[in-house]
């Protein structure tokens, strides 16, 4: 069946971290920090998530988006809201979670979303998937008129460390390597497109754990703002009751926060004694986004841990 009218697609995922790298078989994009969606347009835009979910009733700035190219096609994009021109995850996030079409409207009007297309799947009635990705960028060029609904994502060649310190000192998200003759593989992981992720690092007080299903275990974090210390999520990734059994610490029948972040009513809660080093993602929120647990640290007191 025509993809077009099937509307059953997974988009093409983009493969495991790796370490920034040089290559003329690759071209470099930024990452942008946003959801990734599809859109089919034609005569109305249809707009739909890795999930099939409909965009555009939570969405409804980008309903026009389908007078912004120039012939029938799939376009495959960032869905993202801008806060100083800069992608802020959260408030994409917060307004894909909304129902209330009055809250939705308030939220458009506040921070109008945009789209950054970066691939084309369907042009004037035809699957172009497996055409090289260069011919691709070729056609997306040509099919996409921008304005401020929407804009073509720019790559490099060639040059993808350079790329990625850029990006690292606008304190952006990351980088994206795709081989340059990559076909469109819908909802498949390969080595063709992989992603090059800037992540940050940070020391922090081991408050307590949480057992889950599965074995698994959740860190609670704090750091001190001066003396008092404060709450600052969990984390989850990398961490085993093992690792911190290996380490000297004591339970206590309180938190030390001095009252119970709501979700972690289940806390053993130990002395705020260890100290462990979290990597996450940049941002200028108060907890981790994406954090990972990268061990425990024996080199600094908990005091030292500062928000």
């Amino acid at each position: 069946m025509d993809i077009f009218e099937s509307r059953n697609i997974n988009p093409m995922l983009i493969s495991e971290m790796v370490d920034p790298f040089d290559s003329p078989n690759f071209i470099y994009e930024i990452k942008w920090d946003g959801i990734r969606t599809l859109s089919f347009l034609d005569t109305k835009t249809d707009m739909r998530n890795k999930r099939n979910k409909l965009m555009v009733p939570i969405f409804p700035e980008l309903e026009s988006l389908y007078k912004q190219v120039k012939t029938k096609c799939i376009i495959d994009h960032e869905l993202l809201v801008l806060k100083n021109g800069i992608p802020d995850f959260y408030e994409v996030q917060k307004r894909a979670l909304m129902s209330n079409s009055f809250k939705i409207k308030l939220a458009a009007d506040k921070y109008p979303a945009s789209v950054i297309a970066y691939d084309i799947l369907y042009y004037k009635d035809k699957d172009i998937t497996m055409l090289p990705l260069m011919e691709r960028k070729k056609y997306l060029t040509d099919v996409v008129i921008e304005n401020n609904l929407i804009s073509v994502s720019r790559f490099i060649e060639n040059d993808g460390i350079k790329l990625y310190e850029l990006v690292k000192e606008k304190g952006l998200e990351g980088i994206v390597a795709k081989r340059k003759d990559s076909l469109y593989w819908q909802g498949k992981r390969t080595k063709d497109w992989v992603k090059c992720k800037i992540m940050a690092t940070d020391d922090c007080v081991i408050c307590g754990y949480i057992p889950k299903e599965n074995n698994m275990t959740s860190l609670v974090l704090g750091q001190y703002d001066d003396d008092v210390l404060v709450y600052k999520g969990h984390v989850t990734l990398g961490v085993s009751l093992r690792i911190l059994n290996e380490h000297k610490y004591k339970t206590m029948d309180y938190s030390p926060f001095g009252y119970v972040p709501p979700g972690n009513e289940d806390c053993v809660w130990m002395a705020p004694e260890l100290v462990c080093i979290v990597e996450s993602m940049p941002t200028e929120k108060e907890s981790f986004r994406q954090p990972v647990f990268k061990g425990i640290r024996d080199d600094k007191l908990a005091i030292e841990c500062k928000v």
